[in-house]
């Protein structure tokens, strides 16, 4: 940019496009038109900062950035006129500045940005972006520079191990995978990012989808194989959208296709678009719903490695897998691998959900503890209340307790604590959620998906969810906490696919952590936690009501009555704990027993 220049990005990631920011672009789009400043407004993905969207970075011709958060198309006019026209940047606006320090800088100081180095820094929509950031000089490196075995070999001593949740080391699936002798085999990406709470790589396909296609072609230089699918779930139509560009300008640049660089090595990617069944998040039903079949598991052995999609040797690895691969090759496995744990090595990408006051996308190294996410980075609970739990690993992961919460984020602490890392889903609790209902709503979950091919994952889950059910009703008795662990370790034993092989793993947790609550509600017809409707009962305590009336105005069936000024009384037999009342009250004379 020349002198007196400015740039103007808008956040324009699905979260912030949620949260109004194509207003937003619009704004800035105006106020350039009408006034005589050389200024370029562009967009860019996620910066993970989503409980400040819509964000806004502004940077001057020295190339200094300040970001904004909680943009609105009101506050864009103001920072257009006062930042840009004035040189005033609005102090109260700013999240992240380059020269001065903000209340903000907690959430990216502890972090390591690996898989998210070019996500917020781009146009997803420009390749020639991306290249200035290094895109495509990995493939170039490898094509150029290395044999396929040595690829393999930068990868399995950088110690990557698959994102995707089971934690198998990537070099040597394809190793595996090089060895299977066949003249077709295929590269495929596992992009249908199904947990509730879980939203890291739809925020890296919509970021910076170069990073998928970079790490999928080196892989497919690396085992042999000259094809690659992606499978994304239909409900990412804006990651689909950035990935069609990205694929599109890559081939027009001879970056893929035939004879990349000038080389031997042809490589092309197809998108498929998935209908977003759970279960086709497991590999071997991704495999068969490329294919066109229903997307049901299959026994293994064979694996994919030998024998995948149609039947022809296959790697498959997740987005953020892939994502990793090119800065390995570029930068070196010791420089990747001096970041993590002895045994997990790197950075892991989180998406904060639930609970937590500053929500969004994070990457952090590997080792660091579970409270420097949740407090340093996450700035605790929402509510301001006790954090109570976190659900790692999303439906097929568990719920890690408060008392656990110096846990090392690597693969085999967190394994220990009987959670997963799964693909990367955080989900914050505080000490308002009941544990029981917790994993009664995961499970419902993991039961509707179920493909129901094995008989212990669709008649078991449906029985453990029936006992779930009768629980939190208040219909609980003895022998029911019993009963449920018996049928969890059935499920886990004899389940075909990894669905139903964890989805107990949310009931086992909260059994295993707990207990307490699950025989309150047994017991004692009692929900500690006073969340589930039909064990509380709203009173009005007559020392504090009023008589102001406000609560019988909002009670949708009129089970409040009472003279004014005088103490009311709320009939059980009608009310239906909407907690209407409760909210209205400026007293405090409503309590839930």
């Amino acid at each position: 940019m020349k002198k007196g220049d400015f740039k103007i990005i808008v956040g324009l990631g699905s979260c912030g496009i949620a949260a109004g920011g194509n207003k937003v672009y619009e704004a800035f789009k105006a106020n350039i038109e009408k006034s005589n400043k050389p200024v370029t407004l562009d967009e860019t993905g996620c910066m993970g900062m989503c409980y400040k969207e819509v964000l806004v970075e502004v940077i001057d011709s020295d190339g200094k950035s300040i970001i904004y958060g909680e943009v609105t198309p009101e506050k864009a006019n103001k920072i257009f006129e006062s930042h840009i026209i004035e040189g005033k940047p609005v102090i109260e606006w700013v999240v992240k500045a380059d020269d001065m320090e903000t209340s903000e800088d907690a959430f990216f100081n502890k972090q390591m940005r690996i898989v998210l180095r070019r996500c917020g820094a781009i146009n997803p929509e420009s390749i020639d972006e991306a290249i200035a950031m290094d895109a495509y000089k990995a493939i170039e490196k490898a094509i150029k520079t290395m044999t396929p075995e040595q690829v393999i070999e930068e990868v399995l001593n950088s110690g990557l191990r698959g994102r995707g949740g089971a934690g198998f080391p990537t070099g040597m699936k394809w190793k595996f995978a090089r060895a299977s002798q066949d003249s077709k085999k295929y590269i495929v990406c596992n992009a249908d990012e199904g947990d509730p709470g879980a939203f890291m790589d739809r925020s890296v396909l919509e970021g910076d989808p170069h990073s998928l296609i970079e790490g999928m072609m080196i892989a497919g230089y690396a085992i042999g194989a000259d094809e690659g699918y992606i499978y994304a779930r239909a409900e990412y139509p804006l990651a689909i959208q950035r990935l069609k560009i990205a694929i599109r300008d890559a081939e027009e640049r001879g970056l893929l296709g035939k004879n990349i660089l000038g080389s031997d090595f042809s490589f092309k990617i197809k998108i498929k678009e998935g209908a977003g069944a759970f279960v086709c998040g497991e590999e071997t039903a991704l495999l068969g719903s490329i294919e066109g079949k229903r997307g049901m598991p299959r026994m293994r052995p064979p694996f994919p490695a030998v024998k995948g999609l149609w039947d022809k040797p296959t790697n498959i690895n997740n987005v953020e897998t892939y994502a990793n691969v090119a800065y390995i090759i570029l930068h070196g496995a010791a420089e990747y691998a001096k970041y993590g744990t002895e045994k997990s090595k790197g950075t892991k990408v989180f998406a904060l959900a639930g609970k937590i006051a500053k929500g969004g996308l994070v990457e952090v190294p590997m080792g660091m503890q579970l409270k420097e996410i949740i407090y340093d980075i996450g700035g605790g609970t929402s509510s301001g209340k006790k954090f109570k739990a976190v659900q790692m690993g999303g439906p097929s992961g568990g719920c890690i307790p408060a008392d656990l919460i110096d846990t090392i984020i690597d693969y085999d602490s967190v394994n220990q604590t009987g959670a997963i890392m799964g693909s990367g889903g955080m989900v914050v609790m505080d000490e308002d959620n009941c544990m029981v209902d917790i994993a009664r709503f995961f499970l419902t979950f993991t039961q509707k998906e179920s493909c129901g091919k094995c008989t212990y994952c669709r008649i078991g889950t449906k029985r453990m969810l029936e006992i779930l059910e009768r629980i939190t009703k208040g219909e609980g008795k003895e022998g029911d906490i019993e009963l449920l662990e018996e049928l969890c370790a059935n499920i886990k034993k004899n389940s075909l696919c990894g669905l139903g092989q964890t989805a107990p793993n949310p009931v086992l947790t909260t059994l295993k952590y707990f207990r307490h609550e699950y025989e309150a509600h047994i017991r004692d017809k009692k929900c500690p936690a006073k969340q589930c409707k039909a064990l509380i009962e709203y009173k009005i305590l007559e020392d504090k009501c009023i008589g102001c009336t406000a609560c019988s105005r909002v009670c949708p069936v009129k089970a409040i009555s009472g003279e004014v000024k005088k103490a009311h009384k709320i009939d059980s037999s009608i009310c239906t704990k909407c907690g209407a009342c409760k909210a209205t009250c400026k007293f405090d004379a409503i309590i839930v027993e």
